[in-house]
């Protein structure tokens, strides 16, 4: 049969026991606390190692927005830049366009202004009492300016104008006429004997002018002004018997009859 234990033998198992467990205790504890403690580190290392490439990754990604936000800033400056080119280029265009417009008015100008010129000196057509000829601009201007003269009542001008006007262009289509108003200028100038040579030469050289009859009729007034009453006469009868149609000759029927 197994001893069975003694009181005091119990209470030396128990107390070994329990001096015993502590100690088996706190030697669990440390090396639990140790492999915490290097656990931890490990952990902390790990961490700082994770902040140390995170602040890295952080200063590259850093350095990358920087040197995107340069590259951004370059490349709005050259959008600027290009942006003032072109509007440089089209200010300069738009300055062109307005020379090239101006030249163009200039030529279309000068164009016009040498049409004119080439017309000043082309042979102008021209009707007058019933005929049409050809006269330079300078022979038209000269006779215009005569008969305004005339047409204004200022013999002592008219007269002078139109003497210088036969005398410039003797072969004129406006010669008949200009020596038919000479003669009527001479007339209003009270210079009869002039007018009357005048009249006889128009009628001597255009007998088939319109305004032959009334040259005839004004001859006739001027030789009873001069008081040749027997020159007038002759001169009624022959405007009468030459031009028996004519207004100019049913007043010289009743002039004749005046002068009887």
């Amino acid at each position: 049969m197994r001893a069975v234990p003694t009181p005091l033998r119990a209470i030396s198992i128990g107390v070994l026991l329990l001096a015993t467990l502590p100690a088996r205790a706190g030697l669990f504890d440390d090396d639990e606390a140790r492999k915490a403690i290097l656990d931890l580190r490990a952990k902390v290392a790990q961490g700082e190692q994770s902040r140390s490439e995170l602040a890295a990754t952080i200063k590259q990604l850093s350095d990358q927005v920087q040197t995107l936000q340069r590259s951004l800033l370059d490349l709005n400056n050259q959008n600027e830049q290009l942006r003032g080119d072109l509007a440089r280029m089209r200010g300069q265009e738009e300055q062109m366009l307005r020379d090239l417009a101006e030249v163009q008015r200039k030529q279309k100008d000068i164009a016009q202004g040498v049409d004119e010129r080439m017309r000043k000196l082309e042979p102008q057509a021209v009707t007058l009492d019933g005929k049409e000829f050809n006269v330079d601009p300078d022979e038209k201007r000269s006779y215009d300016e005569a008969m305004a003269t005339l047409r204004a009542a200022e013999f002592d001008r008219a007269a002078p104008q139109l003497v210088s006007f036969l005398k410039r262009y003797p072969s004129s289509g406006y010669a008949d006429s200009a020596r038919y108003w000479l003669g009527n200028a001479q007339y209003g100038l009270r210079q009869y004997k002039d007018a009357i040579v005048t009249f006889r030469a128009f009628v001597t050289a255009a007998p088939d002018h319109v305004r032959a009859p009334e040259a005839l009729l004004a001859l006739a007034n001027c030789q009873a002004e001069l008081k040749d009453i027997k020159s007038a006469r002759k001169t009624l009868e022959e405007l009468i018997r030459q031009y028996p149609k004519s207004e100019a000759a049913q007043a010289g029927r009743e002039r004749l009859v005046a002068l009887k």
